[in-house]
């Protein structure tokens, strides 16, 4: 039996507090447009993207009130009629993404950067998100969960997990190689443990540039070779270089929503070295590019968004496979 309302936490306004609903309206499986599906939610995580579609950071022209949250765990309780032969049916436990769909039909989609999208559906933002006990999703993007994985674990590397799954990948890892992890933003301790879980190999060296001692402790703990506090440091670049064989890291996945660590990153990255950039910034963020700095160097800077579906799929199994260590803290239960 599907109730006609529940629980819900709503952005009602840019830059206040979310709204606690009990009475948002629940979406009728006889409702359900061809390719929807109804999941009832069981664990909804929190992305620091969501502080910044509540506080209209990057953009206002969004309809509100709208459900917030896009990273979330449940159970497929109906389908849309029409709706074909999807690989899910009632009863899966799958996974809700940031992206909810994609045309499939752009030249980015055709070509499997879906993260680049034309015209997508994105949950908590452009249509409503998992910060409820009942979402509507889309039969072919939802990603079903593999077993040997909790669905609490499970929900964050939808969002974290798979964004910082796909950076990796962007910057071709060889066996030797080093990495520098910089996050920088409170709240992120979820994205470091899944930096460190998806890269740590026998192959691969790591080093972490963040601050305080219960991250260099995360870090060191999680496989990091080398640590460097930013915030004690008094020349960052130079301390990243020598944290490297005195030559500076090959690649950088910069987690950080600030223009600081992207300007430092390409002067410590080592020739040939790649740039990745993951964490969103408010539209005010500007980053110098020096341009004859990066030719002589032969540097690669990428920007990278969340994964597609398949790389849902392998960051999923992977995380199965090697049963993760996750810290989760239960804030609220709807």
């Amino acid at each position: 039996m599907i109730p006609p309302t529940a629980p819900a936490a709503v952005i009602a306004e840019f830059g206040s507090e979310l709204a606690l609903k009990n009475d948002w309206p629940v979406k009728q499986p006889e409702d359900l447009a061809p390719g929807e599906c109804l999941v009832k939610i069981d664990y909804a995580g929190v992305c620091h993207s969501d502080l910044h579609i509540r506080n209209g950071d990057w953009s206002r022209d969004i309809a509100l009130p709208k459900v917030g949250e896009h990273e979330a765990i449940g159970h497929i309780m109906a389908i849309g009629a029409n709706s074909g032969t999807p690989e899910v049916k009632i009863g899966d436990r799958v996974g809700l993404k940031s992206f909810a769909a994609v045309c499939r039909n752009c030249e980015c989609c055709r070509q499997g950067s879906e993260s680049a999208c034309s015209s997508p559906k994105l949950h908590g933002y452009t249509v409503d998100g998992t910060f409820t006990e009942y979402a509507v999703s889309y039969v072919d993007y939802v990603t079903l969960i593999p077993e040997g994985i909790e669905s609490a674990a499970a929900a964050p590397i939808l969002c974290a997990g798979l964004t910082i799954y796909k950076a990796l990948l962007q910057t071709k890892p060889k066996a030797g190689n080093w990495s520098l992890s910089v996050e920088r933003v409170e709240g992120w301790e979820y994205s470091t443990h899944r930096q460190w879980d998806y890269a740590s190999s026998p192959s691969r060296r790591l080093t972490s540039a963040d601050t305080g001692d219960a991250k260099r402790d995360l870090c060191l703990e999680l496989g990091a070779e080398k640590f460097v506090d930013f915030a004690t440091s008094t020349n960052v670049v130079q301390d990243v270089i020598d944290a490297a064989q005195g030559l500076g890291p090959h690649a950088a996945v910069i987690a950080a929503g600030q223009a600081e660590p992207l300007n430092q990153a390409l002067l410590y990255l080592r020739k040939t070295g790649t740039l990745v950039t993951v964490g969103m910034a408010s539209s005010t963020a500007t980053v110098s590019l020096p341009h004859n700095l990066m030719i002589p160097k032969s540097l690669t800077w990428i920007g990278s968004a969340v994964g597609n579906r398949q790389d849902a799929i392998e960051a999923l199994a992977l995380a199965a496979r090697a049963r993760f260590d996750v810290t989760m803290k239960f804030v609220r239960k709807m």
